[in-house]
């Protein structure tokens, strides 16, 4: 099994520490991002419906980042693909917002599913330089907890509050792929 204690490249190391600081980022997005979806009371109203669009935003930018920062050491199709596919939710969930929250968590839920799928790959990928252990079981918790937003939808009264707390959770894997990848970057 590879640990993050395994040594890596030197070429690894800048990588490493570029998306330390971007899981750091995605962390604190995922906490201010779900803390404004709550205060919001999750409604689907012009608020609400930045915000939904605004999530898969952020992770267009963050892989955007992410190409760039590890483009000279690993194969970035997969960022590609996750560029794409949350430029269609961010597209998906504007359209969705007017159809009432059941449609949103549908297409939340599909892109949960498919950007999950990528995550895995793209951690399994990389998981040689460490710190992807969280990367890959988000990745595997994003598909089943999407197919619940899926199935949820048809419930008697959806609630938006589910998209939140799984941005947090989402989120805490983040951080601990960030603190993990601390090792490798020899940070404190």
């Amino acid at each position: 099994m590879t640990t993050v204690d395994t040594p890596v490249g030197p070429s690894a190391v800048p990588v490493a520490h570029a998306l330390r600081r971007l899981y750091l980022v995605r962390f604190a997005f995922a906490l201010v991002w779900a803390g404004l979806v709550f205060a919001t009371g999750a409604r689907l109203g012009a608020p609400g419906i930045a915000l939904l669009v605004l999530y898969p935003l952020f992770d267009v930018a963050a892989a955007v980042v992410d190409v760039r920062a590890s483009r000279a050491t690993t194969p970035s199709y997969g960022l590609y693909v996750n560029i794409v596919i949350s430029l269609l939710a961010a597209v998906g969930l504007g359209v969705a917002g007017a159809s009432g929250v059941p449609a949103v968590l549908v297409v939340w839920g599909a892109w949960a599913i498919v950007a999950g799928l990528v995550q895995l790959v793209v951690g399994v990928v990389r998981r040689p330089m460490g710190g992807q252990w969280p990367m890959i079981l988000s990745g595997g918790l994003s598909v089943a907890v999407g197919t619940t937003f899926v199935l949820g939808a048809s419930a008697p009264d959806p609630s938006l509050t589910t998209v939140a707390g799984y941005a947090v959770v989402g989120g805490v894997f983040f951080l601990v792929s960030a603190l993990r990848l601390r090792r490798v970057t020899g940070e404190r």
